[in-house]
């Protein structure tokens, strides 16, 4: 199928390259021991209409240390409960995380 630009424009490309996208992708299981601070920051959530998004690993913290985190990562589960996108409802759970941080991104870095 071909995808048409505003200019009238046949785009094959275009749509390839959105198709690739949406099926590369993996989820990474992670755990990070220690308490915090666990070495990541968030962007976005529900209340802003993006996905819950890693935007900054702390150089030699927990997160960049497991080697599996990166930014552009999308937090999709914490502590075994999934999330609905609201980034207050992460941040609570994170929290909530005393010795031990179990998380899934939905990674396209493969």
């Amino acid at each position: 199928m071909n995808a048409w630009r505003s200019d009238g424009v046949e785009s094959t490309e275009v749509m390839m390259e959105t198709v690739e996208q949406l099926v590369s992708f993996q989820h990474v299981h992670v755990q990070l021991n220690g308490g915090a601070p666990w070495g990541f920051t968030l962007k976005g959530g529900l209340e802003h209409g993006e996905p819950l998004i890693i935007t900054k690993i702390e150089e030699g913290g927990k997160a960049a240390q497991c080697k599996k985190l990166r930014v552009g990562d999308e937090l999709v589960n914490i502590n075994g409960s999934a999330l609905y996108g609201s980034r207050q409802e992460a941040l609570i759970l994170i929290k909530g995380s005393y010795r031990v941080l179990k998380i899934v991104v939905r990674s396209n870095h493969m």
